[in-house]
């Protein structure tokens, strides 16, 4: 019998996380001809998440847990929950049930006689996101896609069902800066959308504020595209053709007209514009170097406390 893993991050999900258990033994009672095993990663939680997913584990062999010693971050659990996976076919959902696992006796249809390596989700709508949001949503993809050469789908979901192959292809990839979206379409293999209608959080409040949405973005952008370099240097040269250009100007207007007072606001306008762009390029230019420094650390991706897999082998033990 194929075995899936279902690996689902959860950080401060004590609401969520019955529900979704709930709904995900109706599915895995309909798959009667696979075995699951569902990998619940703490990321940290500071509720009492880590003390549902021991009692899951202690009712239900199905169920194992990993316990990070602080908040690493979802892409973190992403790739330590990839890590602990022992099925021939690995999902990845998150727990508010956003993800509906109902797809999935169809995912795994479709990954049996199609042809396909990976599943993957979108959404069509964004009903219920505030408009802003979706704004902001739309307008990275457009722009991420626009200056790197991997493709990443608009509304595309961490959701997707992949057989073991393409997840031994993403473990590979181990940086510390992460961005599993783009790494997906990285890797390659042949995929197929799902697409559905977003779906509302069935308990609980979203983790990613504004701010930790636009540093997810800049994750993005700087790990699978080098264009913003490429952008300084551009507008760099471009400034310092201007300047010599506006050397020239004031030189013959001082001779000409013998005033060099004259014009000092502009003047003042210019320095201003300039050093902000100085400072614009220096800035891209060192978001990258600091991924280059955090890299050449070598410093794990994450660091576990507790496990269940620690739990059995005590059990071994004794």
């Amino acid at each position: 019998m194929d075995k899936i893993s279902v690996v689902v991050p959860c950080y401060n999900e004590e609401e969520a996380l019955p529900v979704y258990y709930k709904e995900m033994c109706r599915v895995m009672d309909e798959m009667k001809d696979v075995v699951f095993e569902l990998i619940f990663v703490d990321d940290g939680s500071s509720d009492a998440t880590l003390g549902i997913m021991k009692d899951l584990n202690e009712k239900d062999s199905r169920c194992r847990y990993l316990s990070f010693s602080r908040n690493f971050g979802k892409e973190a659990a992403i790739y330590a929950g990839l890590k602990a996976s022992e099925g021939d076919y690995v999902a990845l959902m998150d727990v508010d049930l956003q993800d509906p696992p109902t797809l999935l006796p169809e995912m795994y249809e479709i990954l049996q006689e199609d042809g396909y390596d990976n599943v993957a989700t979108k959404r069509v709508t964004r009903t219920g996101e505030p408009h802003i949001r979706s704004f902001l949503s739309e307008s990275f993809y457009k722009f991420v896609n626009a200056i790197s050469k991997t493709e990443i789908v608009d509304g595309a979901r961490d959701y997707r069902l992949m057989k073991r192959k393409m997840v031994q292809a993403v473990l590979e990839m181990s940086e510390y800066n992460r961005f599993s979206k783009g790494i997906f379409g990285w890797v390659g293999f042949r995929t197929k959308w799902l697409q559905y209608d977003n779906i509302e959080r069935s308990a609980g409040k979203t983790k990613w504020s504004m701010w930790k949405l636009f540093k997810y973005s800049v994750e993005g952008i700087t790990g699978f595209s080098v264009a913003p370099l490429s952008l300084a240097s551009v507008v760099g040269v471009l400034f310092c053709v201007l300047s010599f250009i506006m050397i020239a100007v004031i030189v013959v207007r001082t001779l000409v007209w013998g005033d060099p007072v004259s014009g000092w606001p502009s003047l003042a306008c210019i320095i201003f514009m300039v050093s902000g762009v100085q400072l614009l390029c220096t800035g891209i230019v060192g978001e990258y170097l600091s991924k280059t420094y955090l890299e050449t650390k070598k410093r794990p991706i994450f660091i576990l406390k507790d496990s269940s897999d620690d739990k059995e082998q005590k059990h071994e033990r004794t």
